[in-house]
C-alpha cells in the first residue's frame, strides 16, 4: 500500500515548520536541512558557477520550492536550467547495502507523491515549477541531464538511488560545482554513505564535509 505525502506533512501551526517565512509542506526535510542546502546554492550563486540546478529526488516538492525561492531571490530562474528527477512511484526496493534493523520503515512503494501533487505545490506557491523528469534514476537517458551542472541535490535514500544519480551529474559538474547528498550519515539509510564512499573511491574531489546528516562534495 503506497503512502499518500499527506501522512509525512507536519504541524503548520509549529514554529518550526517554517524557514525564511515559508511553511514547510514535508517532515522529510528539517529547517536546519534547509540552510544548508539553500545557503550552499546562493554560495554557489554567488561564485558564478556555470550551469544548471538540479535535484534528484523531489518527493512533494519542499526543497524543490526552496531552490526556485532562492533561484528567484537571486535572479537567476530565467539564467539557469532548473531539473528534478523522480520516480513519483515511492521508494524503489533496497539491495543489501541498505540493510539495517532501524530502517525497516523504509519500505518499498513508501514516500509516495504523484507528479501532480508535486505540480498543485508550485501552484499554490505561485512559483514557476522546474523542468520535471519522471523515472527511475538508473533508467534515465543521457539527454534527460544537462550537460554542465553548478549544484546538485541528490536525496534518493538508497545505495542504487545515490550511486545512479552520481553517475549521472559526476560527469557534468562545472569546476567548483557542489553535490549535495542528503542523509549521508543517518543511521537508517546507510546505503547513502556506503554508496558516496564506493563512488568517490577513484575519484578526485576538492572536499568533502558533512553538515546537518548532508553530505557537500566541492568538485
Amino acid at each position: 500500500m503506497k503512502d499518500s505525502y499527506d501522512n509525512h506533512r507536519i504541524n503548520k501551526d509549529n514554529p518550526r515548520s517554517r524557514f525564511r517565512g515559508q511553511v514547510i509542506i514535508s517532515d522529510q526535510i528539517s529547517r536546519e536541512a534547509l540552510e544548508v542546502v539553500c545557503g550552499r546554492l546562493e554560495q554557489t550563486l554567488k561564485q558564478e558557477v556555470p550551469g544548471a540546478i538540479v535535484e534528484f529526488g523531489c518527493y512533494i516538492g519542499t526543497t524543490s520550492l526552496f531552490i526556485r525561492r532562492t533561484l528567484d531571490d537571486k535572479d537567476q530562474s530565467n539564467r539557469r536550467e532548473f531539473h528534478v528527477y523522480d520516480s513519483f512511484e515511492g521508494l524503489p526496493l533496497k539491495n543489501t547495502q541498505d540493510s539495517n534493523a532501524a530502517g525497516v520503515d523504509f519500505e518499498e512503494g513508501k514516500l509516495y507523491a504523484s507528479k501532480k501533487e508535486f505540480l498543485q505545490q508550485f501552484r499554490a506557491a505561485g512559483l514557476k515549477p522546474p523542468m520535471i523528469h519522471k523515472g527511475w534514476f538508473s533508467e534515465l537517458a543521457d539527454r534527460e541531464v544537462p550537460q554542465q551542472i553548478a549544484f546538485a541535490f541528490l536525496d534518493g535514500d538508497f545505495y542504487d538511488s545515490i550511486i545512479s544519480s552520481l553517475r549521472l551529474v559526476w560527469p557534468r559538474m562545472s569546476n567548483g560545482g557542489k553535490i549535495l547528498i542528503d542523509d549521508y550519515t543517518r543511521e537508517t539509510l546507510p546505503g547513502v554513505e556506503r554508496a558516496v564512499r564506493d563512488f568517490l573511491q577513484n575519484k578526485q574531489a576538492r572536499s568533502l564535509r558533512t553538515e546537518q546528516n548532508i553530505a557537500i562534495i566541492e568538485v
